[in-house]
């Protein structure tokens, strides 16, 4: 493998939903970044790892710039406005929809103030007949000057490949960040908790999986190589830990079964979870809370 001699951070930003955690774990080629079907799901600002060649592409995967309701809402803005200043190119991810909303708009009057480079990314293409695309490029092409605009679909791959090519080309000089074989800056408990939250996501509806952290007590490693883990699942209200309880403990045990299987993926060995469910009302507006389960609000 060739010395990396070239670095790129690359912040993907977009309105929740839009794919953006898939587009990392695409890139990536692994599942690095969680993803569900209700918006808001990521949280922190994860990076994905690419190295290709000589060079290093380092994407930072974003939460989608909502309206805050909370004050992890309020971090979650934050993380979003941060990320998008800094950095040698912002992929702007979109819908296949002729409409720039005010999500766009805001995203886009951030990349002007910082000057940086950018490139549109349609995703979801799939989804669409390819006539309606040219619709949308007319539409964002009057809204700012891309450097590029590319059409894919993060689900199947397709396009993935152009659009890692375009933005090889942003990477400058510089020492490689983060040394071969690693695929992501967080560590191995945090994105235990994510699958974990995950699922939590997939399975429960409503604000339940919202108003729920994880927080991994154990991590230990047996001299056999399998891995023993206790996770506590921590939600805002008595009734919702009811929910994820589930009759005669269903739902948990489902929820356990898939992160297992999700962990164990990620791991490459085998897991054996334990999971706890406990209230703590209100903690998505309280700063130690948030602190505490690593939304780090400085």
């Amino acid at each position: 493998m060739p010395d990396i001699t070239k670095t790129a951070m690359i912040t993907l930003a977009g309105r929740p939903n839009v794919g953006k955690s898939t587009l990392v774990n695409a890139l990536v080629g692994e599942k690095i970044a969680i993803v569900s079907s209700k918006p808001q799901t990521t949280r922190n600002r994860i990076s994905g790892v690419v190295n290709r060649g000589d060079t290093q592409l380092i994407f930072l995967d974003t939460p989608g710039l909502h309206k805050a309701r909370n004050r992890l809402g309020d971090y979650m803005v934050k993380v979003v406005r941060e990320s998008v200043a800094d950095v040698d190119c912002v992929c702007l991810l979109v819908e296949p929809v002729a409409h720039v909303g005010t999500p766009e708009q805001l995203l886009i009057q951030r990349i002007e103030e910082e000057q940086l480079p950018s490139v549109l990314v349609i995703n979801k293409i799939d989804t669409v007949e390819k006539d309606a695309l040219l619709a949308v490029m007319d539409v964002y092409s009057k809204a700012h000057a891309f450097d590029a605009i590319i059409p894919i679909s993060a689900r199947q791959g397709d396009g993935v490949d152009i659009l890692l090519e375009k933005l090889m080309g942003y990477a400058v000089e510089g020492p490689q960040l983060f040394p071969d074989g690693q695929t992501s800056d967080q560590p191995e408990r945090q994105i235990v908790a994510e699958i974990v939250r995950e699922k939590l996501l997939r399975n429960l509806d409503k604000e339940i999986p919202h108003g729920t952290a994880i927080e991994v007590t154990k991590f230990f490693e047996r001299d056999d190589g399998i891995i023993d883990l206790d996770v506590t699942i921590y939600c805002e209200k008595a009734s919702h830990k009811g929910i994820i309880i589930g009759k005669h403990g269903a739902m948990l045990k489902k929820i356990s079964t898939q992160a297992r299987e999700d962990i164990e993926g990620f791991m490459g060995t085998k897991v054996f979870l334990q999971t706890w469910v406990k209230v703590k009302e209100n903690w998505r507006d309280n700063l130690n809370y948030i602190r505490s389960f690593g939304y780090d609000e400085q």
